[in-house]
C-alpha cells in the first residue's frame, strides 16, 4: 500500500493543489493518502455526485490552468466522470483521473461494484495507465511511481487534457486504529519542461513572402483562455499588417480590435458582399467557433491557402481548406511575423509593381491604389472595387465596415420601443451590468449563442468560459461552481437556461461556500432553443417531444442551498434587481428571469428578419 500512499506525495511535489474526492470504500486508500498529506490539509473538496465532481474539477482547472486530481471508487462512479472527461479532452484542460478498481482477477467474476475500467474513457482521454496491483517488488514500486509521474506530465504536455490511472486495490482498505501513513521523501519525481518552439529564420522569410503575395488575409481565432502575451502580439500584428481579426466571444482576445459581430452580418449579406470578404489566405488558431454563420461562410469561401497555428497535436480541417500546419504557439507566430522594415517593404513592392510583376493571380487595383497613396502595408483593406479570380465585381465592403454596421444595427434594433419581455433582451441587459473582472460562464444552447450575438461590455476585463468542447448542457453549472471555488476573490457569473440549470442541480450539493457566484437563470419552462432553430420548430411534435416542458423554479433550490433569490418577469423588475443581485454583499444568488417560450421565438424571428433586411 506504500506505493498508493506515495501518489499524494508525487502530486504534491508536482505542485498539484486541487483534489476532488467522491466518497467510496474501494477508493479509501487514495482518499486517506490525500486527506492526511500535509500539503492537502484543508484543501480537499468532497463532492458526492461524480458527474458534478468532475465538472467542478474542470472549472477549477480552467480557472487555475493547472491539473486537478479526481478520485472515485470502483464501478459506475468512474463512468459518471465521462462527460467532463470528454469536455476536458476537446477543450484541452488538464485532469488526472484516479479510478479505484477491483484487482484484475476479480473483473468479470460477478463481484459487486465491478465493471471493466481499463481505458474507461476510450478515445476521449489522452492516455490510460494501469497502476500495478502488486507493488511489493522494488521494480513494481518503481513502476508505480513512474506511472503517476508520466500521467501527470502528460496532462500538461501540449495539448493538455485528461489522463486516467486505473488503480486496483486489495483489502484491507483502511489502516489500523492509530496507524499513521508514511510518505517517502525519496519518492521518484520526473519533470518535463515545456517546449519553447520558434520559427527558424528560413521559414520566417518564406511566410513573410507568402503574406506579401497573398492578397486578402483574414485571421480567425477559436476558443482559448485569455493570454496577455498572445493578445499583445496579435494586436501588433493586426495594426502593422492591417489584417482583420475575426473572433467569437469565447476567443478571449481582450482589447484586440477584432471583428466580433460576424454572427449578425454574415447571416444577411448578399453573395456579392460575401465575395468581397472572401480571404485568399486564412490564418486560424484556437479551438472551436460558436458562429455557425462564420463556419459556413469560410467553408464556402474556399480560400486558396489556409494556415493553422498549433504547437502540437492533431489539427482539425474545420473549413475544408487546410493547406499548412505551422507548428508554433500562435503568440510566437504573430511576434515573429509582425516585425519588418516598413520602408524597405514598401519600396520593394513598388519596384515589383513597376516591373509589371503581379503579386496574386489577376489584377489587384486595391494594392496599387494603396501604394500610390504611400501606404506602408499592402494588406490594408480598401474601399475600392476589386476584381477577383471568380470574375465577380464586388462593391466596397470590408470586415471592419460590416462589423461597424452590425454594431449600429444591434443598438438600433434593441432601442425599438414596445418590446415584449423576452430572454434575448434580458440577457443583453444582464451582460451590460456585469461587474469588472468577471469570469463569465455561458451555458450551452441559447445562452452562449445570444451572448455571441450581443457581445461583451468593453473595458470590463471579462473572461469568457463555455463548455464548447462537446457543447453539452450536462455540466455547465458545475463548471461555473468550480471556477467560483478556484477564484474566491473574483466575481463568477453563469448565464444559463432552465434545462441546463436543473439538469445539473447537484452542482451545489457540497459543503463549500461560493459567495462570489451569481447565476442568471432564463426560465422559459422548456427547451426553448427548439423553437428558434429550423427543423424542430416546423414539426407538430415540437411541444411534446422537443421542448421538454417543465414547471420548476429555482426558489426551492435557493432555499435548500442558502442562495439569495431574485425572480423577475418584466424589464422594470430586471433593471431594479440587477444592481442588488451583482452587489458584493448579496453573496451567492440566482436571478431567475421568467419568459414565455413562444414570445421568445417570435422576438428572435423578428430579429432574424431585421438582419436580413438590413444586410441584404
Amino acid at each position: 500500500m506504500q506505493a498508493v500512499t506515495n501518489i499524494a506525495e508525487i502530486c504534491a511535489r508536482h505542485g498539484i493543489t486541487d483534489v476532488i474526492l467522491s466518497p467510496g470504500s474501494r477508493s479509501a486508500p487514495l482518499t486517506l493518502a490525500f486527506a492526511r498529506h500535509p500539503a492537502y490539509r484543508g484543501r480537499l473538496r468532497v463532492v458526492p455526485d461524480e458527474r458534478a465532481a468532475a465538472f467542478i474539477g474542470l472549472g477549477i482547472a480552467q480557472a487555475t490552468r493547472r491539473p486537478v486530481v479526481l478520485v472515485c471508487t470502483s464501478g459506475t462512479a468512474g463512468l459518471n466522470y465521462a462527460p467532463a472527461v470528454a469536455e476536458a479532452f476537446f477543450q484541452q484542460v488538464p485532469l488526472l483521473v484516479l479510478t479505484a478498481d477491483r484487482p484484475p482477477e476479480w473483473i468479470d467474476q460477478l463481484d459487486g461494484q465491478t465493471i471493466r475500467q481499463r481505458h474507461l474513457y476510450g478515445a476521449h482521454a489522452k492516455a490510460a495507465f494501469d497502476f500495478p496491483a502488486d507493488t511489493s517488488h522494488p521494480d513494481a514500486k518503481w513502476h508505480a511511481a513512474r506511472v503517476i509521474n508520466e500521467a501527470l506530465n502528460l496532462t500538461r504536455a501540449f495539448p493538455a487534457g485528461p489522463v486516467q490511472v486505473n488503480i486496483p486495490l486489495r483489502e484491507p482498505f483502511y489502516p489500523r486504529a492509530g496507524e499513521e501513513l508514511q510518505y517517502e521523501t525519496d519518492v521518484k519525481i520526473i519533470r518535463e519542461d515545456a517546449a519553447n518552439a520558434q520559427l527558424p529564420p528560413a521559414e520566417i522569410l518564406d511566410l513573410r513572402r507568402q503574406l506579401r503575395e497573398a492578397g486578402r488575409v483574414v485571421v480567425v481565432a477559436g476558443q482559448q483562455p485569455h493570454d496577455p502575451t498572445l493578445t499583445a502580439a496579435l494586436y501588433e500584428f493586426s495594426q502593422v499588417r492591417q489584417v482583420p481579426i475575426v473572433a467569437d466571444t469565447i476567443a478571449n482576445l481582450g482589447e484586440v480590435p477584432a471583428v466580433r459581430r460576424q454572427d449578425i452580418f454574415l447571416a444577411g449579406l448578399s453573395q456579392a458582399d460575401k465575395e468581397a470578404l472572401r480571404p485568399d489566405l486564412l490564418i486560424t488558431f484556437g479551438l472551436s467557433l460558436i458562429s455557425k454563420s462564420l463556419k459556413l461562410f469560410l467553408r464556402e469561401a474556399a480560400p486558396r491557402a489556409h494556415w493553422h497555428l498549433q504547437a502540437a497535436g492533431e489539427v482539425a480541417d474545420t473549413f475544408r481548406s487546410l493547406t499548412r500546419i505551422i507548428r508554433v504557439p500562435p503568440a510566437v507566430f504573430f511576434q515573429q511575423l509582425t516585425v519588418y522594415d516598413t520602408k524597405d517593404y514598401h519600396r520593394d513592392e513598388v519596384r515589383e509593381l513597376r516591373m509589371g510583376q503581379q503579386l496574386i493571380e489577376g489584377s489587384n487595383p486595391i494594392l496599387s491604389a494603396n501604394l500610390d497613396q504611400g501606404s506602408n502595408s499592402p494588406f490594408s483593406t480598401s474601399t475600392a472595387a476589386e476584381s477577383n479570380p471568380s470574375g465577380l465585381t464586388t462593391p466596397s465592403f470590408t470586415w471592419q465596415q460590416a462589423d461597424a454596421a452590425a454594431a449600429g444595427f444591434l443598438a438600433q434594433f434593441f432601442a425599438t420601443g414596445n418590446q415584449p419581455f423576452n430572454e434575448f433582451s434580458a440577457l443583453r441587459e444582464a451582460l451590460g451590468a456585469l461587474p469588472d473582472g468577471t469570469a463569465l460562464h455561458l451555458a450551452n444552447s441559447m445562452a452562449v449563442r445570444y451572448a455571441n450575438i450581443v457581445g461583451l461590455p468593453e473595458g470590463r476585463g471579462v473572461d469568457v468560459f463555455a463548455n464548447r468542447g462537446t457543447s453539452g448542457i450536462d455540466g455547465c453549472t458545475s463548471t461555473a461552481v468550480g471556477a467560483a471555488l478556484a477564484q474566491p476573490g473574483r466575481p463568477v457569473v453563469l448565464l444559463t437556461g432552465d434545462v441546463a440549470f436543473f439538469y445539473d442541480r447537484n452542482a451545489f450539493w457540497h459543503n463549500y461556500p461560493t459567495p462570489n457566484l451569481r447565476v442568471v437563470l432564463f426560465n422559459n419552462h422548456g427547451g426553448g432553443i427548439f423553437r428558434l432553430i429550423d427543423g424542430p420548430r416546423q414539426q407538430p411534435e415540437l411541444d411534446e417531444f422537443f421542448e421538454t416542458t417543465q414547471a420548476l423554479t429555482a426558489e426551492n433550490l435557493c432555499r435548500d442551498f442558502k442562495f439569495q433569490y431574485f425572480p423577475v418577469s418584466t424589464f422594470a423588475e430586471l433593471a431594479a434587481a440587477l444592481p442588488v443581485f451583482f452587489a458584493v454583499e448579496s453573496g451567492a444568488a440566482v436571478l431567475e428571469v421568467f419568459t414565455d417560450s413562444q414570445t421568445n421565438a417570435a422576438f428572435f424571428e423578428q430579429y432574424r428578419a431585421a438582419v436580413k433586411q438590413a444586410f441584404s
